[in-house]
């Protein structure tokens, strides 16, 4: 059997990977073995990352709710309660934007949900 040599299909794979660590500082986008060990964290991250960054809206949501309760003499929490005994079904990002886009509808909600509190609450 000959000796068969690996020359397009490494180049090939060299540039798959290079290309995929392109705007890497440094050496990590033009070394090879670099570049591999680069583009296979980048990944990790990406995929932890994908669940972080739902974290991070949720709890800016909440940060933006609690604000908009807190200019209408309410808790973050007292609200979310109350709007749960209402019967109110929203979620939190569609809470956020009726605080940031419609502040009257958003004072409906608060009323709605200060209506249904226990009356040591308010």
């Amino acid at each position: 059997m000959p000796r068969v040599r690996k020359g397009a299909a490494r180049r090939q794979k060299h540039k798959k990977v290079l290309k995929a660590a392109r705007g890497f500082r440094g050496a990590m986008s033009r070394r090879y073995r670099l570049a591999i060990q680069r583009t296979w964290r980048a990944g990790m991250h990406a995929t932890a990352d994908r669940r972080r960054r739902k974290r991070d809206f949720r709890a800016l949501w909440i940060t933006r709710i609690t604000a908009a309760c807190r200019q209408r003499g309410l808790r973050y929490s007292q609200f979310m309660f109350a709007l749960a005994e209402a019967g109110i079904t929203l979620n939190r990002k569609m809470l956020s934007e009726i605080a940031i886009a419609d502040p009257a509808a958003f004072d409906q909600l608060v009323e709605a949900a200060k209506a249904k509190l226990p009356a040591q609450a308010t």
